[in-house]
């Protein structure tokens, strides 16, 4: 799910593509900033250091970005949601929706900001909580990415057992982009659960070739070849199940033989 936030925040702070690699941690951090006289722009460009930063990992450097952007214009919203993303990832969770919720005053129907922040309710195990941002952002006819928040919507629905709600969404988020690996993964999961093994099957196997397949999915290929009695393939994927996973919950349960 951390892709969601990075690709959120990028596209918060108004990054159109990657940085340069003209300094050894591959972000440009060139003059440029300080020279540029409008507040607004200094605030910009800061922030999408930030998010350049955050995304590779540098946390410390990433906050004192942020600083630098609210030092130039305190009205700067993307700035206020950077903090949140960055802050959430620390485990600093006041501070995180404190900015959050700075940010949302600022700029109520900002795409990306809602998206994030309903992520953070999510992750705070305020899942019901969360859906109305998600579909704040899904609202704003500017929002490039909508299936972004479907799917999360979705994911956090599952979270409460609302697995009527979920279905909705991740029809939604796949009907946008069939290509969505978590809401693939997600729908997989459902139609298994519901009985539709061949639709399960088709679901996960296109997760498995768009990303590298993980533990939730080689368990659920492994269940779903049980369950249709592919003695071959089943055996295939929890091999791959216990060379790539030896460790996850997932290799457990299969261990233990507990399918479902």
């Amino acid at each position: 799910m951390r892709r969601w936030i990075v690709a959120a925040a990028l596209a918060a702070a108004g990054c159109a593509g990657g940085p340069s690699s003209s300094n050894p941690d591959g972000v440009d951090t060139g003059t440029i900033v300080g020279d540029v006289g409008d507040p607004r722009n200094r605030a910009k460009l800061h922030t999408e250091l930030a998010a350049a930063y955050y995304a590779r990992g540098g946390m410390s450097v990433a906050l004192e970005e942020l600083r630098l952007a609210v030092a130039a214009d305190s009205s700067y919203a993307p700035a206020y949601g950077m903090f949140g993303v960055v802050y959430q990832d620390l485990k600093e969770n006041r501070l995180a929706e404190d900015n959050f919720e700075r940010a949302l005053r600022l700029a109520p129907n900002d795409a990306d900001i809602n998206h994030n922040y309903g992520w953070f309710l999510c992750q705070t195990k305020r899942e019901p909580d969360s859906i109305k941002y998600f579909l704040t952002a899904i609202r704003n006819p500017l929002y490039p990415t909508p299936w972004r928040s479907y799917s999360a919507a979705g994911t956090c629905s599952l979270r409460t057992n609302n697995v009527k709600d979920a279905e909705q969404f991740f029809e939604r988020a796949l009907r946008l982009d069939p290509d969505d690996p978590p809401s693939l993964l997600q729908m997989g999961q459902i139609r298994y659960k519901q009985g539709n093994v061949a639709e399960a099957r088709r679901l996960v196997t296109r997760y498995n070739r768009l990303v590298s397949p993980t533990a939730e999915s080689l368990w659920l290929a492994t269940r779903i070849e049980r369950k249709s009695g592919e003695r071959a393939a089943e055996l295939s994927f929890a091999n791959q199940l216990r060379r790539r996973f030896p460790g996850s919950p997932e290799y457990q349960a299969l261990q233990r033989g507990q399918f479902d």
